[in-house]
């Protein structure tokens, strides 16, 4: 994303009038979440001056500073204390740099007893021009796994929004890095479920990307 993200972070980044990261908050505030952490590294501070204790979003914001960057998975770990304080052994992960339209109550924990063995489940999409190979495949029983069985299911994309157990991260410190390694042993053992959202999604990696998101959200509020 750069140059852009030489002077901002990429939540900060604006499409259709506002950062990024302010439409995951106002969605998270309409699915009844109170309290949010967010992880961050580059230029930090300023999502903490922008967004401040969360109030006008009706929302506790708290934040995990990591100083170098993490990645996905070595994030989650540093902040699981402040992620599982309420007791809850269940959180949901949202990555800053995507845009969706994804209704998040959507995702809830399996049912008591069933799918025990289940410690993530991942929102799925239609790939994308730039991933059309897709990432996961979804299987008709709803579980992913890293390739399709015969004809069985779909490879589908993984939008960056999850709801995961703190169970996925024992063994690991803050410097396990990225998710996708710890997903993917996890879809090993049958442990990941996916849910297919058809919906629109936009993974904002490139600046063309953002200018498009941009105008799409521009002419949606005319």
């Amino acid at each position: 994303m750069r140059p852009l993200t030489l002077t901002t972070p990429k939540p900060l980044l604006s499409a259709g009038g506002k950062p990024l990261i302010e439409y995951h908050l106002e969605r998270l505030q309409r699915a009844q979440f109170e309290d949010v952490v967010i992880n961050h590294a580059w230029l930090g501070e300023q999502i903490e001056y922008t967004l401040g204790a969360g109030e006008r979003f009706g929302l506790a914001l708290h934040y995990s500073r990591e100083g170098e960057p993490l990645e996905t998975a070595g994030g989650v770990v540093r902040a699981l204390p402040i992620l599982t304080s309420d007791g809850n052994d269940w959180f949901m992960v949202i990555n800053g740099d995507i845009w969706a339209d994804f209704d998040l109550t959507r995702l809830q924990p399996p049912a008591p007893g069933e799918q025990a063995d289940i410690e993530a489940i991942l929102v799925m999409a239609d790939n994308p021009v730039h991933n059309r190979q897709g990432d996961f495949c979804l299987n008709d029983n709803g579980i992913l796994s890293e390739e399709c069985a015969g004809k069985a299911g779909e490879k589908l994309t993984f939008t960056g929004i999850s709801l995961l157990h703190r169970r996925l991260f024992d063994g690991l410190s803050d410097q396990a890095g990225k998710l996708g390694p710890v997903l993917r042993a996890a879809m090993g053992e049958g442990r990941v479920a996916g849910l297919h959202h058809r919906g629109q999604w936009i993974d904002v990696g490139t600046p063309e990307r953002l200018r498009a998101l941009d105008q799409r959200l521009a002419a949606r509020e005319r």
